[in-house]
């Protein structure tokens, strides 16, 4: 395993995806400050081709398609914009959909014939003076064409939320430590990792309490937005595509740490006493690192089996980890702990590479042709030469989803 390239961005990588596995790589980041998106195309030897700076919310989003076009949601004097970048670095065209002034694109994906969008308050970061006091918009979930024709929006009630774990005291509780009582969150946004996801008719929008970290995932209908059913409140953690119309929906923080599977209808089907960054290849089989929420680490690769059970795979050292990737052979690859790891199909552990690294800050693991990995630390984007099969086919994040970084199952 050898280093082959390694890029600097001018600020933390937010996303890299690429058109194919022959790349190139296209990279939304942070500018000179929150305020700033730059977009940055860089093939695989290295070499930057082009980049754009676009005004910013303080949360870069962009979506690439298979045709090579790049959509980056920003704000400009029309509102709230999705402007596609053509692989050349010019504008291809641009889709204002309706909105209010404090509204802020919050997650996005692309469909094959438009956008679904998940929309909130916009951040601190943008709200003027005028409105910083005012209340802020309704979450919503909104589809549209690829015009911008809205097709149907919904509006999202988070409602009164509560977990057993989240503890306080007070005159009330005469200075006991007891469970807090539900409470209305004052500010409500999408999820951090994975908050919008779509598998066959299904779409899966999780919103939270963004000063407690306590949150619902909603399933809509995706013809309709008929909202089909909703998770409890709980602690937010990792989602992803299990099947068409089937999601995994995780939990951590606040003594949690489970992982629920979630069928067309919206009820659970099964839930595993773990939690982590989860893969799902074509065989159904699910896998992933754990991201347990502590030091020293008491982590395992694991594997997320038919009964609830899990079946346990090499122990992790280390905490912040990338999002897997997988190849056909069934080997994941991720980077923890200044090392780039590979765990077999048959759950036996590689050191591929290992430096002396100690940043907290991770993205996407991407595999592309001849071996080649590709992995966002920071502000950087290391690409690395090995001997790993191509990308494996499957619901999630293999095939498509993994390289596009366009969470879509259709």
């Amino acid at each position: 395993m050898t280093l082959s390239s390694r890029v600097t961005m001018p600020g933390q990588v937010w996303s890299v995806a690429a058109p194919d596995p022959s790349g190139p790589l296209y990279v939304t980041s942070y500018g000179a400050s929150p305020l700033e998106t730059v977009v940055t195309v860089v093939d695989l030897s290295g070499s930057v081709a082009w980049q754009r700076t676009f005004a910013g919310t303080g949360r870069p989003r962009s979506r690439l398609s298979a045709d090579g076009m790049l959509w980056v949601a920003h704000p400009d004097q029309a509102g709230r914009v999705l402007e596609g970048v053509l692989p050349d670095g010019s504008t291809g065209r641009t889709v204002v959909p309706e909105c209010g002034p404090d509204e802020e694109v919050d997650a996005f994906v692309l469909l094959d014939d438009g956008f679904c969008v998940a929309w909130a308050g916009a951040s601190r970061l943008l709200r003027s003076s005028r409105t910083q006091q005012a209340p802020l918009p309704q979450p919503r979930v909104a589809r549209y064409t690829r015009e911008g024709t809205c097709l149907w929006s919904t509006p999202i009630v988070l409602g009164a939320v509560s977990h057993p774990g989240v503890v306080g005291m007070s005159v009330e509780t005469g200075w006991e430590v007891r469970p807090l009582r539900p409470w209305v969150p004052k500010e409500v946004g999408v999820d951090y990792w994975e908050p919008l996801l779509v598998s066959g008719d299904r779409v899966a929008a999780g919103f939270t309490d963004t000063r407690g970290g306590i949150g619902r995932t909603f399933f809509l209908d995706l013809d309709s937005g008929e909202i089909v059913s909703a998770t409890s409140p709980a602690p937010t953690g990792r989602k992803a595509i299990a099947g068409p119309g089937e999601f995994l929906i995780g939990s951590q923080g606040y003594g949690a740490f489970t992982t629920g599977r979630y069928g067309r209808d919206g009820g659970e089907t099964a839930r595993w006493a773990s939690h982590g960054a989860m893969l799902v290849n074509g065989q159904g089989t699910i896998c992933g690192p754990e991201l347990e929420n502590r030091l020293p680490s008491t982590s395992r690769f694991r594997r997320l089996a038919q009964g609830n059970t899990l079946v346990d795979g090499p122990s992790l050292t280390g905490y912040y980890t990338s999002c897997p990737a997988m190849d056909r052979e069934g080997t994941t690859v991720f980077w923890r702990d200044g090392k780039l790891l590979a765990v077999d199909a048959d759950l036996a552990s590689h050191e591929l590479f290992a430096m002396d690294d100690s940043r907290n800050i991770m993205g996407r693991t991407l595999l592309l042709g001849d071996g080649r990995v590709v992995v966002s630390l920071g502000s950087e984007v290391l690409s690395f030469r090995s001997a790993l099969g191509p990308l494996a086919e499957g619901p999630w994040p293999c095939g498509d989803a993994n390289l596009l970084g366009n969470p879509v199952l259709g």
